[in-house]
């Protein structure tokens, strides 16, 4: 039987490229009044995860852009989106394959096909599970940590990685490095190739080989990462953050966010900022500044 009490109104992302088999997914989770995003390629999908946080994530394997599994890496490297579970639902069905998923951090396997009460059955006991461990870490005694508290704080409070952001492409790696190194200046196609060692022209051609995004774009993705790790976990002013992250132009970085987003970053932030646990996780950092200052 169903356990439905923990299905109302929780955001589900859908990462699937066959129209038919997402369509059915998006029909079938309304139905029980879930509310529902959508991507049809693994690429597309993370940037959803990132922007959307949803409570769950519903994933093929077999991707254009970005296979499932690669979504899945990258999902757990980020911080903002590593505790979203994940049920791969996939036409793979080698004893090797499931393996992997699970491996890689998949809470859940279903092999198409797959029925409609296999799939809720499966998202419910996610979302349930998802639940009792908040509750037990909401009411976990904070004084426990105080020997640990400086480096978990450390680790909280981290910037942003590299692998959070670009795909891992080994071609790539010295680009993807340089961008991250100096995204906070003004930086460009020219800069980025000089430094590689490529003329702008085969640069720009390799990039959007390796990745159907130009270097330019990686550019502001990182940023638009790096715009919502601050509006998430800090209380500067969108001003401030534009400048921290590159942008001399303040209402530059308002038209490519909402480009980005389809919002403000003022709006962004409030959405995202009172979802349960972000409030929660800032309180925590409030908990371990504190012990760390008593010491």
């Amino acid at each position: 039987m169903i356990n439905r009490r923990f299905l109302n109104g929780k955001k589900i992302l859908v990462i699937e490229s066959e129209v038919q088999t997402k369509n059915f997914f998006l029909k079938c989770l309304k139905a029980e009044g879930l509310c529902t995003i959508d991507a049809e390629n693994g690429l597309i999908g993370f940037k959803q995860a990132q922007q959307e946080l949803p409570d769950l994530i519903i994933s093929e394997i077999s991707l254009p852009k970005l296979d499932g599994y690669s979504v899945l890496t990258m999902l757990r490297q980020n911080r903002s989106t590593a505790m979203i579970p994940l049920i791969f639902v996939t036409t793979k069905e080698a004893r090797y394959e499931i393996r992997k998923g699970m491996e890689l951090g998949a809470d859940d396997y279903l092999t198409k096909p797959c029925t409609v009460k296999e799939l809720l059955n499966a998202i419910a006991a996610c979302l349930e599970k998802r639940t009792i461990l908040k509750q037990c870490y909401a009411t976990c005694d904070i004084s426990q940590f105080r020997p640990f508290a400086e480096p978990l704080l450390a680790d909280i409070i981290e910037p942003i990685t590299i692998k959070s952001t670009f795909p891992s492409n080994s071609l790539l790696d010295e680009v993807f490095n340089f961008i991250e190194e100096n995204f906070h200046h003004q930086i460009t196609l020219s800069d980025v190739a000089i430094e590689v060692g490529y003329s702008s022209t085969y640069l720009t051609n390799l990039v959007r080989r390796q990745t159907g995004q130009t270097v330019q774009n990686w550019i502001i993705e990182y940023r638009m990462t790096a715009a919502r790790n601050l509006l998430l976990t800090t209380d500067e002013t969108v001003e401030t953050i534009a400048v921290k992250i590159g942008y001399k132009n303040v209402a530059h970085f308002f038209r490519q966010f909402r480009q980005h987003h389809k919002t403000t970053p003022h709006a962004w932030r409030r959405e995202h900022r009172n979802q349960p646990h972000q409030s929660h996780i800032r309180e925590k950092k409030k908990e371990l500044l504190l012990l760390t200052k008593d010491k």
